[in-house]
């Protein structure tokens, strides 16, 4: 039952993160006069470790499971713009795009048509890794006492709460604790296959 909570922010995060992740890195790739300010913003934002940036929002805004999504997802959108801007620079230049901006193709329909499924694959395998880091960054601050509320079950809680009976019930610790990295292990082993199967170079190869 405590697997609920980590699957929904893991699968939170991903969704959130890799939508505005998306958008943000789209604009960043194509207007150059706004890529430097955003880059320098998600610079900022990945100066700061991804679980003091948490710790510190949950602490200020208060324990709630829509609190932990959000100070979960914020240091994962980063990674995602940079991803998707590195693709949308990568193409802009090719000539199927000049030829769509020559034959006066509107720019919104240009960058969805054109421009955004360039970014799928690398999308997707982008958002397994984000759905296992934040599964774990979930677990980490509820074990903290800083994540989910304590009444609510989650393995990072049942870790939490485990502690005080680790010498007589070891398994209220070992089993979430295996569940969860055996959970992370196997998203991880997705992500890996997805690339390997959308990279047209292992595909060629193959």
């Amino acid at each position: 039952y405590g697997a609920r909570i980590s699957l929904i922010a893991g699968l939170g995060a991903a969704l959130v993160s890799v939508a505005l992740g998306l958008v943000i890195g789209v604009i960043a790739g194509w207007f150059r006069s706004l890529d430097g300010p955003i880059m320098r913003t998600m610079d900022a934002i990945m100066a700061i470790p991804g679980i003091l940036l948490a710790i510190a929002l949950v602490s200020v805004t208060g324990a709630s499971i829509t609190t932990v999504l959000v100070a979960i997802t914020i240091p994962e959108i980063p990674r995602v713009v940079r991803l998707v801007r590195g693709q949308i620079l990568s193409v802009r230049g090719e000539p199927y795009v000049e030829a769509a901006l020559a034959l006066g193709t509107p720019l919104p329909l240009l960058l969805w048509r054109h421009m955004v499924p360039s970014t799928i694959a690398p999308l997707t395998v982008q958002g397994t890794y984000v759905f296992a880091s934040a599964m774990l960054t979930e677990a980490i601050l509820s074990f903290l006492g800083a994540g989910i509320p304590p009444e609510i079950a989650s393995w990072g809680n049942i870790m939490s709460e485990g502690r005080m009976y680790f010498r007589m019930l070891p398994g209220l610790i070992l089993f979430p604790g295996l569940f969860l990295s055996l959970t992370v292990l196997s998203v991880n082993i997705l992500g890996d296959a997805l690339r390997d199967a959308l990279d047209p170079k292992m595909v060629r190869r193959i």
